[in-house]
């Protein structure tokens, strides 16, 4: 499957961006979708995951309480919502796919990535 992020940006702390993540090329209901994020100097880190049907849905610790994630299966696309942005959340944000059933909660478990999105949080 082929993913294209998009919906990146420059935004002011507190404030909202909405990220989508298109896919094509195979049966998106077959996939997970992850978003993860590299920051300046970071290692890539989870941020969220939605199962195959989107009833299972996993978030770092970080987000928890400001990311939600979603997916329309008929329109083979995802997204994550992201409220009250903070400096420390600008980063590249990736989407990606994976088979595994389970909670993939890191990179290795993802078959297939986006080009990144980058999101800058200013204070």
């Amino acid at each position: 499957v082929q993913l294209q992020a998009s919906g990146g940006g420059l935004v002011q702390a507190g404030g909202s961006l909405t990220l989508s993540c298109a896919a094509s090329g195979r049966t998106f209901s077959d996939y997970a979708i992850g978003w993860f994020r590299q920051g300046p100097g970071k290692e890539r880190e989870f941020v969220a995951r939605i199962s195959q049907g989107g009833s299972n849905r996993n978030f770092a610790d970080l987000v928890k309480e400001r990311f939600t994630i979603s997916r329309d299966n008929d329109k083979s696309t995802a997204s994550l919502q992201m409220n009250s942005l903070k400096p420390e959340d600008t980063a590249v944000y990736y989407c990606a796919a994976s088979r595994t059933r389970g909670p993939a909660l890191i990179p290795a478990w993802y078959d297939s990535w986006g080009h990144g999105t980058q999101v800058t949080v200013s204070s």
